[in-house]
């Protein structure tokens, strides 16, 4: 029986995940890590078998215990602070968690003298501002992170390539873009706008005013249930030391995302720009190409963004609360 050792089990694309393992139909062993307890059950799988511990990834030594028992196959490290606006406020801590519970993690695989492989989430935001002759973004493209977040990811992708030389650990990385989906937490931007959308369609209302940030932005978006399978993939089948976008190589500007909503719910709909919402430096234009991963593992992605913000709003619609991330 396999077994996955996955960092913020808690979250959204942890939970995507195990429906994706649990849809495979053979049997697996899971031990979720995350400083949160699971807002999900887990009681409905048949063939994942799910355990969890609550653990702080910067407790170094809770981790090591707890990779050295459970022995993984597979490691997914979801666990992160990934909000670029919450590192704007935090950066301290934004850049201290995420590069420190990524070294932490790598220590503890190291140390067990683990032969597992590891799954290194990175993301989009490493590329930061470019031209846009240069676009799609290519793994090869130069990266010039232009937020906290982004140095934090930039840095645990340097700390993978300095493991990968140095100790000779099996890590595969991932710069994965915008990814969308229902049960996604309002704090980014696609579920902030469904709520907001859902609320104003509960009201019974046809015309209502949305708070937004700069609305003009490009993002390359891909869908939870689409990124999940690639990381299965990678986790299979990638190649170690390699680096792999996940994106749907389709930009989108955000303006463009609520107008398709709205319309779902026939609703008319004006922009009011809150300045709280704009961040200190931005990247315009972010447009990657999923080349790379498709010629070396098969992987593309499959769900059109139509059926993604059908699907959150219809969970946004069915919700009146937050959801976990």
């Amino acid at each position: 029986m396999q077994k996955y050792l996955i960092t913020g089990f808690s979250g959204f694309v942890s939970r995507h995940f195990l429906d994706l393992l649990e849809s495979f139909g053979n049997p697996v062993s899971i031990l979720g890590v995350d400083v949160r307890i699971p807002e999900f059950s887990t009681s409905q799988y048949i063939h994942v078998k799910c355990h969890f511990e609550k653990t702080d990834l910067l407790d170094r030594a809770a981790l090591e215990r707890t990779t050295g028992m459970f022995r993984p196959d597979f490691v997914l490290h979801l666990a992160s602070f990934s909000s670029v606006a919450y590192s704007w406020k935090n950066p301290v801590a934004c850049f201290a968690n995420n590069t420190n519970i990524f070294l932490n993690l790598l220590e503890s695989i190291r140390v067990h003298s683990l032969p597992c492989r590891i799954l290194s989430v990175g993301s989009s935001e490493e590329y930061g501002s470019i031209s846009e002759k240069d676009l799609p973004l290519r793994e090869d493209s130069p990266v010039n992170p232009l937020s906290p977040y982004a140095v934090a990811r930039v840095s645990q992708e340097m700390l993978s390539k300095v493991y990968i030389k140095g100790y000779e650990l099996d890590i595969v990385m991932t710069r994965s873009f915008n990814h969308i989906g229902p049960g996604q937490k309002e704090i980014f931007v696609v579920p902030s706008f469904a709520k907001q959308l859902a609320a104003i369609h509960r009201s019974g209302q046809s015309h209502g005013v949305l708070t937004t940030g700069d609305t003009g932005v490009i993002r390359d978006f891909v869908d939870v249930r689409d990124v999940v399978k690639a990381y299965h993939i990678l986790l299979q089948r990638g190649v170690k030391g390699e680096i792999y976008n996940i994106c749907s190589g389709q930009g989108v500007t955000l303006e463009e995302v609520i107008l398709r909503m709205a319309k779902m719910l026939s609703l008319h709909i004006d922009l009011k720009v809150d300045p709280a919402l704009l961040r200190l430096v931005d990247n315009h234009t972010v447009v990657g190409s999923c080349e790379k991963i498709q010629n070396t593992v098969g992987w593309r992605p499959l769900i059109p963004m139509d059926q993604s913000l059908a699907d959150i709003l219809e969970f946004w619609k069915k919700s009146e609360g937050s959801s976990d991330v």
